[in-house]
């Protein structure tokens, strides 16, 4: 390949080679991918919680009013707990740390932005916690599964060299060499998307409100407990990886409360939806 080719993503065992540009041109505005791509998965994710609402017994504005609390927690949670588990790169100018259109988020920080901004919202709304953090993980599944796209675009968020089938070949500048890593930002984008269509289906019966809540911490922390061990970039605290270790602990943790509550009976009148729905206005579950 020639210089002007060495920003090439190759996935040489399925004979694919991709140059996608980082930033779209628009006369003097300059966007990046990266946030674009950002912005649409949290598009489609508030549009599928604005199409469930009604299942989970809330209102499409309290959708739309939770969004707008909701965000903010999340973004400045993600720059938080990237900053902190950075911080040598910030130490020498600190005001650095408001320069968030220079990157660096971190996705967990952001999960639990997102959970205290739902918590403080559903305490100002008088709304159970549970159901709407229900709706919320799945679309968090959704804005997780479009967002790692946009790692792909950045040449970033990949893991170790490997000559594993999924291999994903690019230019190390510091080397000079062409060389081959686990594409950990799919592997995490199509685990995410399986766990969402597990989940959406399993919503449709949910037996308590947080069921689906403590499902995605279950399944997102067993897949990105398994997959942070395989990048090269994970954000360190001494000699342990702290988003593995985290995940790690928030799947065993919702593991052993979904095995408690299985064994509990529950009745559905004390569903939120339930509660708050008269019989004919439900929605049915298609």
């Amino acid at each position: 390949m020639t210089p002007a080719n060495y920003s090439t993503i190759s996935f040489p065992a399925l004979g694919i080679e991709v140059n996608p540009p980082r930033v779209l041109e628009i006369g003097p505005l300059t966007v990046h991918y990266y946030g674009l791509i950002i912005a649409v998965g949290l598009m489609l994710a508030v549009l599928y919680a604005l199409r469930r609402s009604k299942e989970f017994g809330l209102k499409e504005d309290d959708i739309l009013d939770g969004v707008l609390w909701v965000t903010p927690f999340a973004i400045a949670c993600a720059r938080a707990y990237y900053c902190i588990f950075s911080w040598e790169e910030y130490a020498p100018d600190p005001i650095s740390v408001l320069y968030i259109w220079n990157g660096g988020l971190a996705i967990y920080g952001g999960v639990l932005g997102a959970i205290v901004g739902v918590i403080v919202f559903c305490r100002i709304k008088k709304i159970r916690i549970s159901t709407v953090l229900d709706l919320v993980l799945l679309g968090f599944l959704i804005g997780q599964c479009i967002g790692r796209w946009g790692n792909f675009m950045n040449r970033e968020a990949f893991g170790a060299a490997t000559d594993a089938f999924t291999r994903m070949g690019l230019y190390n500048t510091v080397t000079g060499a062409w060389e081959y890593y686990h594409p950990t930002f799919l592997y995490e984008s199509l685990w995410n998307l399986c766990g969402f269509l597990i989940l959406h289906f399993l919503s449709k019966k949910r037996k308590y409100d947080g069921q689906i809540a403590l499902s995605y911490a279950a399944w997102y922390g067993l897949g990105r407990c398994i997959i942070e061990g395989l990048r090269m970039d994970s954000l360190y605290w001494g000699p342990f990886r702290v988003s593995q270790w985290l995940a790690g602990l928030s799947c065993i943790a919702a593991l052993a409360v979904l095995a408690w509550l299985s064994l509990k009976k529950h009745d559905p009148k004390e569903l939120w939806v339930n509660k708050v729905v008269p019989e004919s206005e439900k929605p049915k579950n298609n």
